[in-house]
């Protein structure tokens, strides 16, 4: 399945965390879907077929252990296990059912994120390096921006936020998130100093800035990257 923005399933039964995880890996540029316990993440599994999942053991109905091996029954998607249970028999068990990686809670966020990102690169899944849309390329490597045959040339935070947004194609992007990936949550970062930088954007990039072609204003929420990729 080809998707500009991985998918991520989170299985755990404490609502905290869950809200936490989906926070926290959007704000990193993950797709993320949430289940209560391991009957509801097989189910999600089977319908979304995300690209890594990462779950809690202790959970009711159908525990981790039981959703582990649901997913390697299906595929060989990376799967990230994180827990309060530290013990080497659990770890052991996890990891022989299949799991590909284990975390202990309590946990560091910025752990986490780099297990994820590892797993990703290992299962393949990686975030395009040529993002295509109608009459836009953006080259990340090379780091160009090509509109209608024409190079677009853009500071070093406007490339941040366009690949940002077109990561996302489609989805709204809030502003927190915006100041919280490219701005790294600095505290001096305002709103008012992403709406300067998009209106730069879109005046460097848009054919007609007072009619967005690429980037669309959501209201009191931030800004939805408008085409489709190709």
């Amino acid at each position: 399945m080809s998707r500009t923005t991985p998918l991520l399933l989170v299985a755990d039964d404490d609502p905290a965390i869950r809200e936490l995880l989906a926070r926290e890996l959007s704000l990193a540029g993950y797709e993320t879907l949430t289940a209560t316990d391991g009957i509801e993440g097989k189910e999600l599994f089977e319908r979304h077929q995300p690209d890594l999942v990462i779950t809690d053991l202790g959970m009711p109905r159908a525990d981790g252990m039981s959703l582990i091996a649901a997913v390697r029954h299906i595929d060989r998607t990376p799967i990230l296990v994180l827990s309060v249970r530290g013990e080497e028999e659990d770890k052991v068990r996890a990891l022989d059912l299949g799991a590909d990686d284990y975390v202990t809670k309590p946990f560091s966020l910025r752990e986490l994120l780099a297990r994820v990102r590892s797993q990703l690169r290992r299962g393949g899944v990686a975030a395009p390096r040529v993002l295509r849309f109608p009459d836009l390329e953006i080259d990340r490597d090379r780091r160009t921006v090509v509109q209608a045959g024409r190079e677009v040339r853009l500071t070093p935070t406007e490339l941040a936020i366009l690949d940002l947004l077109a990561s996302q194609a489609g989805r709204p992007v809030t502003l927190r998130q915006i100041i919280a990936t490219v701005w790294r949550g600095a505290p001096a970062t305002t709103p008012d100093t992403v709406r300067v930088h998009v209106g730069s954007l879109r005046r460097k990039l848009e054919p007609d800035p007072s009619d967005p072609r690429y980037i669309g204003t959501e209201p009191w929420v931030g800004y939805r990257f408008l085409p489709e990729p190709e």
